[in-house]
């Protein structure tokens, strides 16, 4: 296989796989700088700027595009018309010389599909480089054009219109890598540690996890000093404030319902210590595998863990819990500065579905809870449909259930008496989430 060349050669591989294929940005992103060795710190920065920013006003830069091919793009298969819209990225909306970006996605163009297209793709790029410099866009504009009607909506309904603008534009540029050290005294020492081992990167304290390190430009993070050893994990910081608020203690039995690979499990191991226990499901066993490795890698263990559909049942878990995590399968939307093309995958029919199936597990894994022990609700979205929607269809179907303030330190300092909150990147700087917390009266 031939490896990509250049940084924009890379950033068009990657966007060309995320449409033709549908596989997720963040996945083929990493796979693809991996064989790429060749690339410096700066090339894989740029890389990874062009594919995110791409991705997330990939709609706008096709529209865009199209008025200057007279037979549309359609008939162009996935690499050229990603090459087409890296350039027009360029063109648009960075510093990038435009014969810089126009040359090179030519010259990708015509030594992979030949002249003819090459001429072709040419002709385009240079017509849009200078409607670019008559006609400039602000890439927020671009980003709301981009946006499906519907989203921006149900984003405006939950955060109000001006709030709907300011979280996606906090997509505009690739969040920090979060780092997670295991116990909140050791942050510091190993902010230092890091920053010494790779002094071009930096490496700061995040803004709501007391057990966050935020990385950037630190290339991949299991090559760091800290990884091998199990110090700390690669996990995104508002995923650790959710997994602290369920305020998880010494000697605590705790379930996690939708463990996934097994981040949060790992916050409440070690929370819960020797004389405590963790459950954990999930529906996929490859990823309760994943789980049990990542446990193993840091140190610690799950008492037991299930592979249940709790959309359809308990399977074989039938105890009774301090507190239980629902980290329920949502759109996903909190992710869009991550995950930009899942604004473009997802309809407004998700919202009903996802509703559905939250309820559903939420009101299974409710029957787990002790007398006066904790149900915490977590979806990494923010849409109202599927956070207090849900908590209040999930508190009429279990009557014994109340909303109650959350007792875990790290929530209360953020969020005081509050017994649910959103985390914002344009507030808090990590993903999107919704956190509830109930209790079994």
């Amino acid at each position: 296989m031939r490896y990509a060349a250049t940084a924009r050669d890379l950033a068009a591989r990657v966007v060309a796989r995320v449409e033709k294929d549908g596989a997720f940005a963040s996945a083929v992103l990493d796979s693809e700088l991996s064989r790429a060795a060749q690339l410096d710190a700066r090339d894989r920065a740029l890389a990874t700027e062009l594919v995110y920013g791409t991705l997330r006003v990939w709609p706008w830069l096709l529209d865009q595009i199209a008025h200057f091919a007279p037979r549309g793009l359609d008939n162009l298969d996935a690499i050229v018309r990603a090459h087409l819209v890296v350039a027009g990225y360029q063109l648009q909306f960075t510093r990038v010389p435009a014969f810089a970006a126009v040359n090179e996605a030519v010259g990708s163009i015509r030594a992979s599909r030949g002249p003819r297209v090459g001429a072709f793709a040419n002709a385009i790029l240079r017509r849009f480089a200078e409607d670019a410099v008559e006609r400039p866009v602000g890439i927020d504009e671009a980003v709301l054009a981009s946006t499906p009607r519907w989203l921006c909506e149900a984003l405006g309904r939950a955060l109000s219109p001006e709030g709907a603008r300011s979280f996606l534009a906090c997509g505009t540029e690739p969040p920090a890598v979060a780092l997670r050290v295991e116990h909140a005294s050791e942050r510091d020492p190993w902010i230092s540690q890091l920053r010494a081992s790779a002094p071009d990167a930096t490496f700061e304290p995040g803004r709501v996890s007391p057990l966050a390190i935020l990385a950037r430009g630190a290339g991949k993070p299991q090559t760091l000093p800290g990884w091998a050893e199990g110090a700390w994990s690669v996990q995104e910081e508002g995923s650790q404030l959710a997994a602290l608020a369920v305020g998880a203690r010494e000697g605590d039995e705790v379930l996690d319902v939708c463990a996934g690979r097994g981040n949060k499990t790992a916050v409440l191991a070690r929370a819960v210590g020797a004389g405590g226990a963790v459950d954990a499901c999930d529906a996929a066993p490859s990823k309760l595998m994943r789980l049990g490795e990542e446990l193993a890698r840091i140190g610690l263990r799950a008492r037991q863990t299930c592979a249940v559909d709790w959309c359809v049942g308990s399977g074989d878990v039938t105890g009774a819990y301090d507190r239980v995590i629902v980290d329920a399968p949502c759109t996903g939307v909190g992710t869009l500065r991550r995950r930009p093309e899942i604004g473009h995958r997802r309809k407004p029919s998700d919202l009903a579905a996802m509703a559905h199936a939250q309820v559903a597990i939420g009101a299974r894994a409710a029957q787990h809870v002790r007398s006066g022990g904790r149900l915490i609700y977590v979806v990494c979205s923010v849409l109202n449909e599927e956070a207090e929607e849900v908590v209040g269809a999930l508190l009429d179907a279990r009557r014994e259930l109340e909303l109650t303030p959350f007792d875990a330190p790290q929530a209360r300092a953020i969020f005081g008496e509050a017994s649910s909150f959103r985390l914002l990147p344009q507030v808090h700087g990590t993903d999107g989430y919704f956190v509830a917390s109930l209790r079994r009266r």
